[in-house]
Order: C-alpha cells, then sequence, then structure tokens
C-alpha cells in the first residue's frame, strides 16, 4: 500500500482514476469495515486502485478542543487495517486550521485533480469542510458536475442501532469489551512498550508487565482477559490485564498491567499488543495484601479457563 503524508496544497501529481473512500475512520469498525471493502471490491471490478483519504491529527483536536474524542486507534493501527482490507492507496492529509477553513467544494475540486475519483464511497453522517458544511447534498451535487458515483453508508450495529466510534467508546469506558468487539467486528488491541512499574505484582508472586498504551481511550477499570503478542512473545499468550488506579495500595495514578501465567523472559522495552477479549470483574479495594493475593490467584483461575473454552 502507498501511503502518502501530503498537505492538500502539497498533493501529488495525479494518480486517478480511483474508487475513493473518505473519512476519519477512528477504531475502524465494522461499519467502516463494510464501506472499505466495498469500495476495495468495486475497484478490482474496475481495473483500478482504491483509495483511502483521511486526516492526522483527527479534525476536532484542532477546531473543537472541548469535544475532543479519546481515540481508539493509532494513525499506524489504522494504516494497517486499511493495507489488511486491501486498500492500494492511504493519503493521509495533516489537519491544522487552515484546512479546517477550506469550503467543501475546493477540498473535492483538489480530490479530483489528485485522485479522479469515479465512485467515492462515504458514511452517510461524515461532514467536512468549513464548518462542516461538506454534506450528502453537497457530496451529490459535485458528484453530478464531475462525474462521480457518490455511494453512502448508513451504519448499522448488530443489533440495529447506531454504529459509531462514539458507541465504541462508551462500552470500553463501561469495561464492556464483548460490546465493543462486537461493534469494531475484532477484540479492542492497546498497544505500546513496556516500562518499569512498583514492582507490587512481583511481591505479590504475580509479575506484572506494565504497558505504557498508545492509544488515547482505554478500556474502564477492571481485570481482564486479554490476548499477547509481541516480538518477544513466541505465540499469541493468555494475560490478566489490569486497568486501574490499584486502590488497596491507595494509587492515584492508571496503569495497564498484564501477567502472563507461565511466561519467562524478561519483557522490559518490548512492545506488546494486548487484545481485550473478555472482563473478569470490575477494580476493587480489598482490605490487605493477603486479600488481594487471594483474589488475584482466582482471577487468573478464572481466565484460564475462559481461555481454554473461548479462544479462537
Amino acid at each position: 500500500m502507498k501511503i502518502w503524508h501530503h498537505p492538500l496544497e502539497e498533493a501529488p501529481l495525479r494518480q486517478g482514476p480511483t474508487v475513493v473512500t473518505l473519512g476519519n475512520f477512528d477504531g475502524v469498525h465494522m461499519g467502516h469495515r463494510a464501506l472499505l471493502r466495498a469500495a476495495v471490491e468495486r475497484a478490482k471490478e474496475r481495473g483500478m486502485p482504491a483509495a483511502v483519504v483521511t486526516f492526522d491529527p483527527h479534525p476536532a483536536v484542532v477546531v473543537a478542543t472541548h469535544r475532543k474524542p479519546r481515540l481508539l486507534t493509532t494513525l499506524n493501527q489504522r494504516l494497517s487495517m486499511f493495507e489488511a482490507l486491501g486498500v492500494d492507496i492511504a493519503w493521509v492529509i495533516p489537519f491544522n486550521r487552515t484546512l479546517s477553513q477550506l469550503s467543501a467544494q475546493l477540498f473535492l475540486g483538489t480530490l479530483d485533480k489528485v485522485l479522479e475519483p469515479v465512485e467515492l464511497h462515504v458514511g452517510r453522517s461524515f461532514r467536512f469542510g468549513r464548518e462542516r458544511l461538506g454534506d450528502m447534498v453537497v457530496l451529490e451535487e459535485w458528484g453530478m458536475a464531475s462525474g462521480c458515483r457518490i455511494q453512502p453508508y448508513a451504519f448499522k450495529a448488530h443489533d440495529d442501532g447506531v454504529l459509531s466510534s462514539t458507541r465504541v467508546r462508551g462500552a470500553l469506558q463501561q469495561g464492556d469489551v464483548d460490546e465493543a468487539a462486537r461493534l469494531l467486528g475484532q477484540p479492542f488491541v492497546l498497544t505500546g512498550v513496556v516500562v518499569e512499574g512498583d514492582r507490587r505484582g512481583r511481591h505479590l508472586g504475580f509479575p506484572t508487565a506494565n504497558l505504557q498504551w498508545d492509544q488515547e481511550q482505554i478500556p474502564g477499570a477492571g481485570v481482564y482477559v486479554t490476548e499477547v503478542r509481541g516480538v518477544r512473545v513466541e505465540h499469541a499468550h493468555l494475560g490478566l490485564t489490569n486497568v486501574g488506579e490499584k486502590p488497596t495500595f491507595q494509587g492515584t495514578a492508571t496503569s495497564v498491567e498484564t501477567f502472563l501465567p507461565n511466561f519467562e523472559g524478561d519483557l522490559y522495552g518490548a512492545r506488546l499488543e494486548l487484545a481485550f477479549r473478555h472482563r473478569i470483574r470490575g477494580e476493587q479495594r480489598f482490605e490487605g495484601v493477603d486479600a488481594l493475593r487471594k483474589q488475584i490467584a482466582q482471577d487468573v483461575t478464572a481466565g484460564q479457563a475462559w481461555w481454554s473454552a473461548n479462544r479462537g
């Protein structure tokens, strides 16, 4: 997959004709995936590249900081998902104040010069351009004038409710990683580097890998079954991950710490992926270390049983 990191005013030379998708795609949820798959299939049928146009940072970071979302995915995660779905070109446009003031029509004009889209696949609720005036009416008018077929998508969840990145965030905040996975089409994944922690897990007999995570959104406080992958983890490995402030020790800072049963090896400095598969319980405060140690042992047993019954 070709990846462009070009501002709109420094757009590459014409690469069209193409089939284009346009959006922020945070989380790349089930609706995004359906849209992307359809665009890729149409591009194959027409014998031309499938291109994604997206933005970094998220536009809300620039124009609406008061409602800035906690992002579900990093840019690298989004790009990896685009590539896995068969996208040929990903144009990442740096979003800034100047771009936010550009009219929808001028934006589409530049898109046409570079990608010459014959089809544009987009979520029905997506808005772009100055004051977010670029909507389906604007797109349909532009499509008629430029000869580009506009294909809108209304995202629907598994329960026929709204499917959106906002809904995924809500599920994660509640610790409902099973629902988040249904909305995303795969388990929610945190990535990051293992850093030095307070070593309390080791003293309790359950040494943990303390993750310095990359994403902004994380699951709500609790204990989870996670699927751990990384260059120092030979195969997908069961993890018991605690997200929270460790109230038994009067903690105030949120941490993400994972115990890997039967794992031997040094993970400091290693990059890991934690796929959140199931929530065992919420965060609790215990009266002492012995009570906490007993509960952790029960969590490990519960996690191993879930892993044996559900993995794969």
